[in-house]
């Protein structure tokens, strides 16, 4: 028997690089939320608006969420691997993701629940001033949309990020609809409404985001990649029998890791095959990070029962 094992080491490199963009999208985003989050307290205790407070309580779970994800990506780049945490602390990228969208749950569920207490005794808002302060959250909002928008195809944890800051958008323009409507018509009604509103936007967001974070938990194989396109590919390079034992999974956004079990003809040398293989995953699929067991015809490997 022949094992093999080839590893992408370039990967590690570009993943430090992107996280380093990360961290300073992530680090203005913190700094713009924070410093509007005051001024949306003000505004909306001021004006007695629900869905000015609603969206300013969302900004503080943005500017706590947006923390916990900078601390991800800082302790993912400052802590190494050691013998027991061979894969060093990428997952935690993934966890601060999981939690994000459980807050994003939490935070919904008490703007839901507010906002049909309000709505069975509508209380006076004062219709300019949340008109005026949700337009500036709306402003501030979509700047930090744009600093993370590129970041949020390249990480989980990036994307829980832009999907805090895309609802706290919506919010802020439900708020500003309120305001304008409670102030050109009076309807006091409006503003419990659009509250409830954005609490369901938020569920559907975090709906979507903890799906993806539980798939890579559960170590289910990317979305992107299509696993019989991998067997079929690896099965139809020259000097392979048979493919067995073929799993692939998400380690942390970008970068998957696959193994496998090869049955191999015995005319073609197996480390030539191993890097025939190697090059085949890079080129088609760029999965870099392979372990791959190349196996003589008939061997039968021993399993626990």
């Amino acid at each position: 028997m022949h094992d093999h094992a080839g590893h992408g080491h370039e990967h590690g490199h570009g993943h430090d690089h992107r996280r380093t963009r990360d961290r300073r999208r992530l680090l203005l985003t913190v700094v713009l939320t924070a410093s509007y989050m005051l001024a949306e307290v003000v505004g909306g205790w001021l004006s007695g608006s629900l869905a000015l407070l609603a969206d300013a309580g969302h900004m503080l779970s943005d500017v706590a969420a947006l923390t916990l994800s900078l601390f991800a990506i800082w302790i993912a780049q400052q802590r190494p691997r050691d013998p027991q945490r061979t894969w060093g602390y990428y997952r935690l990228e993934v966890l601060a993701a999981l939690v994000n969208g459980a807050a994003l749950l939490a935070i919904s569920g008490a703007i839901i629940a507010a906002a049909v207490d309000r709505l069975q005794a509508p209380r006076p808002i004062l219709g300019p001033v949340v008109t005026g302060v949700a337009l500036g959250g709306l402003v501030v909002n979509l700047i930090a949309l744009a600093l993370l928008n590129r970041g949020r195809t390249e990480s989980v944890n990036i994307r829980g990020a832009w999907l805090h800051v895309l609802t706290d958008t919506l919010g802020s323009v439900g708020a500003a609809t309120a305001g304008a409507l409670v102030w050109a018509f009076g309807w006091l009604w409006v503003d419990p409404a659009v509250s409830i509103v954005i609490g369901l936007l938020i569920i559907y967001s975090a709906w979507h985001l903890l799906r993806d974070v539980v798939s890579v938990l559960m170590e289910h194989a990317p979305a992107h990649i299509d696993i019989a396109e991998v067997r079929a590919a690896l099965a139809g390079t020259p000097g392979v029998r048979d493919v067995h034992d073929l799993h692939v999974w998400v380690i942390t956004s970008g970068l998957e890791a696959l193994s496998c079990h090869v049955v191999a003809d015995e005319g073609r040398p197996p480390g030539e095959l191993l890097r025939a293989l190697c090059d085949v995953l890079h080129e088609r699929f760029g999965i870099d990070h392979v372990t791959i067991q190349i196996e003589p015809e008939g061997f039968v490997e021993r399993l626990p029962v």
